[in-house]
């Protein structure tokens, strides 16, 4: 009986262990056949992350293969990742039937860790060499800072824009958002209550010098905004316009500006009465280009720039996505992580932005009520939204087939839609039709509504 628990012991520590050998290359493991001194760089991207461990001795696959010098690397490698990176690390001998293996196990580091002068960073399951604007956040970041919060020498608060700081106070009057006494203090009380004022320096900071001087490009390039109308491709710019100024009157102006000059208006007439719609929703424009003035990476140096066409717009910001989101995340709903936290903060304060992660939910909301689809989210470079008026062309841009696409557009006309609907819209199968509207699912839900059994309606959450 005890060597039967003992053979089964075995095989079940066998099975475990076969299980753990096999695991794929993710965020925290990497699998390298042999040593080499420059995989002290992926040694820096774990420490420089979420940590991580790295195997000597498996393919890429995570399979044994052994490596023949395992017990001098068990002496070698503590020192090296030591010296070289000042760092301590773990660094084990496995033996197994199929060879021996190295295990060097990293964890995430406080500091900043660099390979001779360069940083590297573990993304997914591949590593990067930090270079330019992402390294320079990434510096601050390790010191608990972001790129807004850095403080910015030999400005004056007298040196910033009455007409802004006016805006924001109206603003934040409105909204309710700061007491009333620090509203009606002095500029600089403001400011530090705002968090726009370096504690240690008393300098002004990058946010405050975007928010609110009249000429931010002084400071930092590319602190402006760009509209252009496009006839049908990029080579034909009809006209276009550059909003400069604070951040605080850039808002106001390229509003007015997208409003007046380059949203079409649909005509309709209820009896004598004229009626003018809009062919975006007004409120999902403007959710858009506050989220893109608020999350900019303005360390790029690049513009936001709004395309404007006659069946969609575009809004395009240098920014990222946290990494801890995903565009599929951004449209659920997900905590705020701001790119330019003390730039957010002002924004908040003001009434122009939420600070719960619920700007693209209002943009939903918002476009579902003009009866159009949520806008496409694309990481071009930075972050790209954009709207249709056409539902068809949306959809063809995604890569719909056509029958789910007229299942979509009855929806929008219709309110909702039934799987006999679906029949005999497009003269098919019930099992075709159950199959297509399985397809629609990214955009429909099922309702059951009683005696009429199943229906299926545009989702309110995506």
């Amino acid at each position: 009986m005890l060597i039967e628990i003992m053979s089964f012991h075995k095989i079940t520590v066998c099975l475990f262990s076969e299980y753990f050998l096999i695991m794929p290359e993710t965020q925290n493991i990497e699998y390298k056949s042999v040593w080499k001194d420059e995989y002290l760089r992926w040694i820096c991207g774990f420490a420089n992350a979420q940590g991580g461990r790295i195997f000597i001795g498996k393919d890429n696959d995570g399979n044994i293969v052994g490596v023949k010098n395992a017990k001098k690397l068990l002496e070698d490698l503590p020192n090296k990742i030591t010296s070289i990176l000042g760092i301590v690390a773990d660094v084990n001998l496995h033996k197994t039937e199929q060879g021996d293996y190295i295990e060097i196990a990293v964890e995430s580091q406080f500091n900043a860790v660099n390979y001779k002068g360069e940083y590297h960073f573990r993304s997914g399951s591949t590593k990067q060499e930090l270079k330019g604007a992402a390294l320079d956040n990434f510096l601050l970041k390790k010191q608990g800072k972001h790129w807004d919060s850095v403080s910015i020498p030999n400005v004056a608060i007298e040196d910033l824009s009455l007409i802004a700081l006016q805006r924001f106070r109206n603003e934040a009057a409105k909204s309710g958002r700061v007491d009333e006494e620090v509203l009606n203090d002095d500029t600089k009380h403001l400011l530090q209550d705002l968090h726009l004022i370096d504690n240690d320096s008393g300098n002004l900071k990058r946010a405050a010098i975007l928010l609110f001087h009249h000429n931010p490009e002084k400071f930092v390039t590319g602190a402006y905004i760009k509209i252009g109308f496009f006839q049908s491709d990029d080579d034909e710019l009809a006209f276009q316009d550059e909003i400069h100024g604070s951040l605080m009157e850039q808002i106001d102006k390229a509003f007015d500006l997208l409003k007046s000059k380059y949203i079409v208006y649909a005509i309709s007439y209820e009896g004598v009465s004229r009626r003018e719609k809009p062919t975006f929703p007004i409120a999902a424009l403007r959710e858009s280009l506050l989220n893109a003035i608020a999350h900019k990476d303005y360390a790029s140096g690049i513009p936001i720039q709004i395309s404007v066409y006659s069946d969609r717009i575009v809004f395009w910001n240098s920014g990222e996505l946290p990494r801890a989101i995903t565009i599929e995340k951004l449209l659920q709903k997900h905590p705020s992580i701001p790119y330019n936290p003390d730039i957010a903060n002002t924004l908040f304060r003001s009434g122009d932005i939420e600070t719960w992660g619920r700007g693209y939910r209002k943009i939903i909301k918002s476009v579902l009520k003009n009866k159009q689809l949520p806008p496409m989210i694309r990481n071009v470079g930075g972050i790209m939204l954009t709207y249709y008026t056409n539902t068809h062309t949306q959809l063809k841009a995604e890569n719909m087939d056509g029958k789910t696409i007229q299942i979509i557009e009855y929806v929008i006309a219709n309110g909702s839609i039934n799987n006999s609907e679906v029949q005999k819209l497009l003269n098919m199968s019930k099992p075709t039709a159950t199959r297509l509207l399985k397809q629609a699912e990214k955009w429909l839900e099922m309702k059951n509504v009683g005696r009429r059994g199943v229906e299926y309606y545009f989702k309110q959450e995506f």
